[in-house]
């Protein structure tokens, strides 16, 4: 089986997340990275963009998520990301990490989870 993949890096994205309230009053940038592994081998797209995976649209729609609601876990973002990116694309399986700056002392702080395709 085919190990190729498109990585999405560092993406920089604004959301209310955050255990105390205070935290969850302004949006803060966090950082999003993306493993999006295919359904098809890229070997097989034929230079086409129709063919792949346009991470673009899923930058966007990563966007998209992170600003919709208020969450208080990064856990929680990164498990609706990859829920939605995997129903939105044809992916057989994906890595999501979210990083939050937010601890003194610390360059940051993340979750990175793995799903797959059922």
């Amino acid at each position: 089986m085919s190990e190729d993949l498109i990585l999405l890096s560092g993406l920089k994205v604004a959301a209310w997340i955050g255990v105390p309230a205070e935290e969850r009053a302004e949006p803060q940038v966090l950082s999003i990275s993306v493993k999006m592994f295919p359904a098809r081998p890229l070997q097989d797209l034929g230079d086409s963009l129709e063919s792949t995976i346009d991470y673009a649209l899923v930058a966007a729609e990563v966007r998209r998520i992170a600003a919709a609601q208020k969450r208080r876990l990064i856990e929680t973002l990164a498990e609706d990301l990859a829920v939605a990116l995997l129903a939105l694309f044809p992916l057989r399986r994906i890595s999501v990490e979210v990083r939050k700056f937010v601890l003194p002392h610390c360059e940051f702080v993340a979750v990175r989870l793995t799903r797959s395709r059922d």
